[in-house]
């Protein structure tokens, strides 16, 4: 394909396109939705004072306007407008039918300003119509469809005349048509921009529902963080009770039986002694084990790009390590992405059936990104309990996200983003295989 082409493409086509899609989307939502919602919302409030069965019914209601305008936030973040979701996370017991789920509808504000956008955003949803109408309209010119019609005898007009009268009439389709095209796509990108920068006052969160979502999620963070901390202190115990300590109670009680043999059968005493350096030795290892586990020696040493290169080297598949790091993260942060990796890898080694596999670190805008994929068969999922969302919970004790892509038949890619400032700045980035 000519490279102009290719940049017409990228840069006119496929916006106009994408924009048309999203008005039409938006229209018929709005069009379809918006009123009947508003009118089924007043009818529940009215029900409140009168009967009673609005407490039952309004959440109901509520729960299709959220829907709703869940899918405007989807559409507009289509649009490259991002609407982070207003709704105070539902209390335990809150089922439909009970007071505690009405009295959370009621008392969250986002219910009320859902409630005031649904009309107005109606009228500016209907308007998003003509980003689809008018393209479509100038295309239909553009490329001839009058001409063709009124060859065939077909009663049609286009633009001002109606019927076609004349062959010149007709003719004029091409360049009427071009000049709709290029009017309705101007036009309906700023529709769309009007409508979603109007629902924009409504269906995001206020500054204050922000701070108490954000509170909200920082104290379930805290709360994974302190148990998944526990779990790991109760691990440590458990490994140093059946293991290291088992050893050096028996190197104990060889050590004490040799100071009874020592002068009777000196014999038992050397075979008693080999045991006991035997004994020490599994010891030793597995408290080097315990520690590796706790903080990897090698990412003390080498880093965080030295350490992911060493996991890399340990799968039995080559492995992609790409890095562009200019510097090392805190420890903290720097340890949950190495665990994190090294999860993602133990994955692709035992389930994914994969040929090749690639790590990539980098490091932009204040965020730490690793990206770990393979070609294998797909199907991977974060279950609870399993190792993946144990990972989650790790990164997200540093404010940190991980996104699973794992379609059937694959490729697996994980995504794991976290917020850090690096130190200790590096010359150049660089990759290799592993």
């Amino acid at each position: 394909m000519d490279a102009s082409v290719r940049v017409l493409l990228r840069t006119w086509l496929r916006p106009a396109a994408v924009t048309a899609a999203q008005g039409l989307l938006i229209a018929l939502l709005s069009l379809t939705t918006h009123v009947a919602l508003f009118v089924l919302s007043l009818a529940a409030l009215l029900l409140i004072p009168a009967f009673g069965v609005g407490f039952a019914v309004f959440p109901v209601v509520t729960a299709a306007v959220r829907v709703c305008a869940g899918l405007h936030r989807r559409l507009a973040r289509w649009g490259g407008v991002e609407m982070a979701t207003p709704y105070l996370p539902a209390p335990a017991g809150a089922r439909f039918g009970t007071w505690r789920r009405f009295r959370w509808v009621v008392g969250d504000p986002a219910t009320w300003r859902d409630l005031a956008w649904l009309l107005p955003g109606a009228v500016t949803g209907a308007v998003c119509l003509a980003a689809f109408v008018l393209p479509l309209y100038g295309l239909e010119g553009l490329i001839g469809v009058p001409l063709v019609l009124r060859a065939f005898g077909v009663w049609y007009g286009y633009g001002p005349f109606w019927p076609l009268d004349g062959l010149v009439e007709a003719l004029l389709c091409f360049p009427i048509g071009a000049f709709l095209l290029a009017v309705g796509t101007a036009a309906g990108r700023w529709l769309v921009w009007l409508h979603v920068t109007f629902a924009g006052f409504f269906l995001p969160p206020t500054r204050g529902a922000e701070l108490a979502l954000r509170v909200r999620q920082l104290t379930v963070t805290r709360t994974e963080a302190v148990d998944a901390q526990a779990a790991e202190l109760r691990r440590i115990e458990r490994d140093l009770h059946d293991g290291a300590q088992a050893r050096l109670v028996a190197l104990s009680m060889s050590i004490g039986l040799a100071e009874q043999l020592v002068r009777d059968d000196p014999e038992a005493v050397r075979g008693l002694l080999a045991e006991a350096r035997e004994t020490t030795g599994q010891a030793l290892a597995e408290l080097r084990g315990l520690v590796r586990g706790i903080h990897p020696p090698v990412l003390a040493e080498r880093g965080l790009s030295g350490a992911v290169r060493a996991l890399a080297l340990a799968v039995p598949l080559p492995v992609e390590v790409t890095v562009d790091l200019p510097g090392r993260p805190a420890a903290p942060v720097e340890s949950a992405v190495y665990f994190a990796v090294a999860e993602a890898l133990a994955n692709v080694g035992k389930h994914s059936g994969a040929t090749r596999a690639w790590v990539e670190l980098r490091h932009a805008a204040g965020r730490l990104t690793a990206v770990v994929g393979d070609d294998g068969r797909g199907g991977a999922a974060s279950l609870a309990g399993g190792g993946l969302a144990g990972t989650g919970r790790r990164l997200a004790a540093f404010d940190g996200t991980m996104a699973v892509t794992s379609p059937a038949g694959g490729p697996t890619v994980v995504s794991m983003e976290l917020p850090c400032e690096l130190s200790s700045p590096r010359i150049s980035p660089s990759s290799g295989t592993g």
